[in-house]
């Protein structure tokens, strides 16, 4: 099976090496321990009981071994690269997610290494802070995701998600970020836009009373839509886009994965924020865009709610 943006030998480790080398090393090979572009290729001795196998390199300066996975979520795997591979694609061309289920029934993988597999793929695909901050038209809205809700409350047992979507003028532009907060204050949500959004941006919402006054604080100020009265657009004012992107994480959570638990919900936010942010582009590029992401991320089965700080 070939895999469009993948190596066309998909199903041979040698080409799985070399392409994820190609991308690592586009501007030539540094060694992951001390970033020297001095290394030269390990080679078995004649006669020699353990062969090295293909892809290991030596540094010139440091004198440490290493391979193209070191420093990645690859390091330490077992699972063939090329299963690796295949997995970051799927998981960059479904748009709503693919379960550890399938993984493990497509990649021939158990249940357990193709749920730890995704869980290391979204910690690839982990939102990084952005380069600018959300500027123009910005979208903010608030939802409960998981759980049943209880009879006598509508969102016992859900975890809150806060998602900015900066809007703009072309349908398929415009970044997202998301994450799940404790609780839905005034407190969380102006703090949210006050850290993503720039201070020259409109930011709309919907009536809740946590955003009032909010406006103030930024150049083109504070609109609102009144879902309470059914009211969703108000001429420009409207929070559709930012409802669109939480109907896709929604559809995904509730009819791919079926259930996601709280404590490892922001991890699937980044995964849909990964797709959404790089919507514009193919499969392919999207699929390179997340491995090139994999280096300096790492993520540990004994641990892996801990930050990335402290699983190094």
């Amino acid at each position: 099976m070939n895999t469009p943006g993948l190596p066309v030998s998909v199903c041979d480790e040698e080409a799985a090496r070399t392409f994820l080398e190609g991308l690592r090393w586009s501007n030539g090979r540094a060694c992951p321990h001390c970033g020297s572009v001095r290394s030269y290729p390990l080679k078995s001795k004649a006669g020699s009981r353990k062969p090295v196998r293909p892809g290991v390199y030596k540094c010139n300066d440091c004198r440490k071994q290493f391979t193209v996975t070191v420093g990645t979520i690859f390091e330490g795997s077992h699972i063939p690269l090329y299963k690796w591979l295949r997995a970051i694609h799927f998981l960059c061309a479904s748009k709503k997610g693919m379960s550890a289920h399938q993984l493990h029934r497509m990649l021939d993988i158990t249940y357990k290494s193709a749920w730890f597999m995704a869980h290391r793929i979204r910690e690839a695909m982990r939102q990084e802070p952005l380069a600018s901050k959300l500027k123009g038209t910005v979208e903010v809205d608030e939802t409960y995701v998981g759980g049943k809700a209880r009879m006598d409350q509508k969102n016992a047992n859900k975890t809150p998600v806060i998602a900015l979507v900066e809007r703009s003028g072309h349908v398929r532009d415009g970044r997202v970020i998301a994450y799940p907060v404790e609780r839905v204050t005034s407190k969380t949500l102006k703090g949210a836009i006050r850290a993503h959004v720039d201070l020259d941006s409109l930011i709309m919402t919907d009536e809740h009373p946590g955003y009032h006054g909010i406006g103030k604080e930024f150049r083109d100020g504070h609109q609102t839509v009144n879902h309470s009265a059914k009211e969703y657009v108000r001429g420009g004012a409207s929070t559709n886009t930012v409802e669109g992107f939480f109907s896709l994480l929604k559809r995904g959570i509730n009819g791919t994965f079926h259930h996601v638990s709280k404590q490892h919900l922001g991890r699937y936010c980044d995964e849909f924020s990964f797709r959404y942010n790089l919507r514009s582009v193919s499969d392919g590029e999207r699929t390179k865009a997340a491995i090139r992401a994999t280096e300096g991320k790492r993520l540990y089965y004994k641990n892996p709610l801990a930050k990335p700080e402290n699983n190094m």
